[in-house]
C-alpha cells in the first residue's frame, strides 16, 4: 500500500469511526435556541464490533481498522472508539459516557484523543445546564436531548429502533450536536433500504444520509443501519465536496450481555 502523509491521513481518517466526526463548522450564538424533541427509544444491546476501513485521499489509497465498544448499562451508557490507520498505528481515540434519561442518551462527558494532539474534553454540565469545551470558550444551553459527536451514531441507533415504521424515504431526524469546540444541528434524513455486502453476506440496511447545511461545503455522511443485526451500523462512507471519500465496513460484532 502506498504510504499517505501523516498529517493529512490523521486528519481525515479520523473522522471515519463511528464518533460520527464532521467537518467543523462556525457554532450558534451560545444563547440560540436549538430544537428539543422527545422520541421513543430502544437502546441495542451491548456490543463490540470491528470495521475494516477503506480511503481515497489525494489520490493514494489508505486502508485501516476501527474498534466500537458500545455499553448499554440501562440507566447509564459508554461508546469508546479506537481507529487504527496501516503505517500509522492508533490516530484516533473517541469516548462517550453518561445517564439513559426521558430523551435516550444523556452525554455527561465526551473526549476525543488525536494522533499527537492533546485530547479535548466537552463536558455536559447539569447542574449549570450547560455545555462546556476545553478547546473553546464557548457554551451552549443543556435543553434535554443533547448529544456529542460519538454517541449521536447510537442516539440514532435506539430511536430507529423504537420507530422502525417511520423510518421511511424522506423523513427527517434532527438533534443538536455537540463536537470538541462547538455544537450545531444535525439533520438525518432516510433514503430507503439497500443491501449492503459485508464478510458475513449481503444483509439489509436502512440507508440514512446526513448532509452539511446548503451554506456548508463540509463533509457528507451515509451510513446504512441493519434492523436484522439490532440496527448496528454495517456501513458508513464519509465524502468530501472534492470527492475523497472515507469508507468503513463491519467486519463482526460481538454481543457482551
Amino acid at each position: 500500500m502506498t504510504s499517505f502523509p501523516t498529517a493529512p491521513f490523521s486528519s481525515r481518517l479520523a473522522a471515519a469511526t463511528l464518533a460520527g466526526l464532521m467537518a467543523t463548522v462556525p457554532a450558534f450564538a451560545a444563547d440560540s435556541p436549538h430544537p428539543v424533541e422527545k422520541r421513543a427509544f430502544n437502546l441495542p444491546p451491548s456490543a463490540e464490533l470491528n470495521y475494516s476501513i477503506q480511503a481515497k485521499q489525494s489520490g493514494l489509497d489508505v486502508k485501516g481498522q476501527g474498534l466500537v465498544k458500545w455499553t448499554n448499562g440501562k440507566t447509564s451508557y459508554s461508546v469508546n472508539t479506537e481507529t487504527r490507520a496501516m503505517l500509522l498505528g492508533k490516530i484516533l481515540e473517541t469516548s462517550s459516557e453518561g445517564a439513559v434519561d426521558s430523551y435516550g442518551l444523556a452525554p455527561d462527558r465526551f473526549v476525543e484523543k488525536r494522533l499527537r494532539r492533546d485530547p479535548s474534553t466537552t463536558t455536559f454540565n447539569r447542574e449549570q445546564n450547560k455545555i462546556t469545551f476545553t478547546q473553546s470558550s464557548d457554551t451552549f444551553p443543556l435543553q434535554g436531548g443533547e448529544q456529542d459527536r460519538t454517541g449521536i451514531t447510537w442516539q440514532l441507533i435506539a430511536i430507529a429502533r423504537a420507530n422502525a415504521a417511520k423510518m421511511t424515504p424522506g423523513s427527517e431526524w434532527k438533534f443538536f450536536v455537540a463536537g470538541p469546540r462547538d455544537a450545531e444541528q444535525w439533520s438525518f434524513k432516510v433514503v430507503g433500504r439497500e443491501k449492503i455486502k459485508t464478510p458475513q453476506g449481503d444483509t439489509d440496511a436502512v440507508h440514512i444520509f446526513r448532509a452539511p447545511p446548503p451554506d456548508d461545503q463540509g463533509q457528507k455522511l451515509d451510513i446504512w443501519l441493519a434492523p436484522k443485526l439490532d440496527w448496528y451500523p454495517v456501513r458508513l462512507k464519509f465524502t468530501d465536496p472534492d470527492g475523497d471519500y472515507i469508507e468503513q465496513v463491519l467486519d463482526s460484532v460481538k454481543k457482551t450481555n
